[in-house]
């Protein structure tokens, strides 16, 4: 894959995720506490475990997804590297779509706080994306905490279209309720 089209699919993947929590109304994450709504039949200490080992799955995740895709020299055939990029996307999107699932059946409202958690992991996925990108490309460069900071701001200057369609737009009544 050459570097102007690993860059195009980190930035759309950096829109789609940004926004997406403030468009889902379903939990994206497992949160070790309950939302409003969600009725849970675990008691706090073990949903704090689950939210624990939940955790170490996305971080479970963002290992393998690197490893499988920072495998693949810049030299490989491009189906091969756009394969494993949807089946690493196919596997983050099973496991956000988890805790949705899981409360399927209760009326679960999000606060902004578990919305912006919930950016934080998306963050952290598509970071896993582009630092993959870059090791399958070519060598790695190490990134300081300055990286971090700026990548995560402008991050959350692309989370701003679904923060004004969620908390500033006007819409009818019951739409969110």
């Amino acid at each position: 894959m050459d570097q102007s089209l690993s860059i195009w699919v980190v930035i759309v993947l950096s829109v789609i995720t940004a926004n997406l929590p403030f468009l889902v109304e379903k939990p994206l994450l497992v949160l070790p506490w309950s939302l409003p709504g969600e009725s849970s039949s675990l008691s706090s200490g073990l949903q704090l475990i689950v939210g624990v080992v939940y955790l170490a799955v996305l971080a479970g995740l963002g290992f393998g997804i690197y490893t499988v895709i920072a495998s693949s020299s810049g030299l490989s055939s491009l189906p091969v590297l756009l394969g494993k990029l949807f089946l690493g996307l196919a596997v983050v999107a099973a496991v956000f779509y988890f805790p949705a699932w899981r409360t399927r059946h209760q009326k679960v409202s999000k606060g902004f706080f578990p919305r912006l958690l919930e950016v934080c992991a998306f963050y952290g996925i598509v970071i896993v994306f582009g630092f993959a990108f870059e090791a399958s490309i070519g060598n790695p460069f190490k990134q300081t905490w300055v990286f971090f900071t700026i990548t995560f701001a402008l991050f959350l200057v692309m989370a701003y279209p679904g923060f004004v369609y969620r908390y500033l737009m006007r819409h009818p009544k019951g739409k969110f309720e």
